[in-house]
């Protein structure tokens, strides 16, 4: 089963791009999308972010991600809608400043969440590391960790899927509508999720130690990660992208 954040193999240039310059540009993305006040710049950026999704082939991954979104997005605008009391009442209890602060923070949080899974797609997780051990000089068990923890979203989504249909088969309903009956009949899955969870977790760490993880350093790496043209003029677009956010 293919994961959002899986990895796609192509060569584009954004799968030619530093893992450094990627995320970059990721985080460039959502800096602008933090200060950027106006309808026209949120939905300018999260334009953007689908287009180069679709020019890396990860288009179909960002949609998946965006119908997830949309419903939590939704009940953001509610929840603002009520708890915003200034401005002046529009529809029912709604004000107007409670509607544009709403659906301002819902185009801020696809506009962040989006980014990050568009980098993902285009990045294989070891390069990642070994480019910010290399040029960020972060510590690799710190590297190491991160892309770990993302590897194992998959796993335990499998795992997870697994549990649920052994229970099904002994007569668990998890199709019920009722949120809360749902929510109660996910609590016990937690458990063997969990024991599973720290198996997993430990064998992964005997195997690391074994294959001297202690002894990892930046210079152990025997691919580098040069900088090229291309990420300079990236790297121009990322300075440009947060002035963009800054000014409108």
């Amino acid at each position: 089963m293919l994961n959002v954040i899986d990895y796609i193999p192509g060569t584009t240039v954004l799968h030619r791009l530093n893992p450094v310059t990627k995320v970059a540009l990721a985080a460039s993305i959502i800096a602008a999308t933090f200060l950027a006040d106006s309808y026209a710049a949120l939905i300018a950026l999260l334009a953007l972010t689908l287009v180069l999704g679709i020019y890396a082939g990860s288009g179909s991954r960002l949609l998946s991600l965006l119908k997830v979104l949309v419903p939590v997005a939704a009940l953001m605008l509610v929840l603002q809608a009520i708890f915003v009391r200034r401005g002046t009442p529009v529809l029912f209890f709604a004000t107007d400043e409670g509607l544009i602060s709403g659906s301002k923070a819902c185009l801020r949080l696809l506009g962040v969440a989006l980014p990050l899974v568009l980098m993902l797609t285009v990045t294989k997780l070891t390069d990642l590391a070994n480019a910010c051990v290399e040029h960020l000089h972060i510590p690799y068990k710190y590297a190491f960790t991160f892309t770990t923890a993302l590897r194992f979203v998959p796993v335990f989504t499998q795992e997870m899927n697994a549990i649920m249909e052994a229970q099904t088969a002994r007569g668990v309903e998890f199709d019920t509508k009722n949120p809360f009956k749902k929510l109660t009949l996910m609590l016990p899955v937690c458990v063997p999720l969990l024991v599973t969870s720290v198996g997993k977790t430990d064998a992964t760490a005997l195997a690391a130690e074994e294959r001297g993880f202690y002894l990892r350093t930046r210079e152990s790496s025997y691919k580098r990660y040069p900088f090229a043209a291309r990420d300079a003029v990236v790297a121009v677009c990322c300075v440009a992208l947060i002035a963009f956010g800054l000014v409108l």
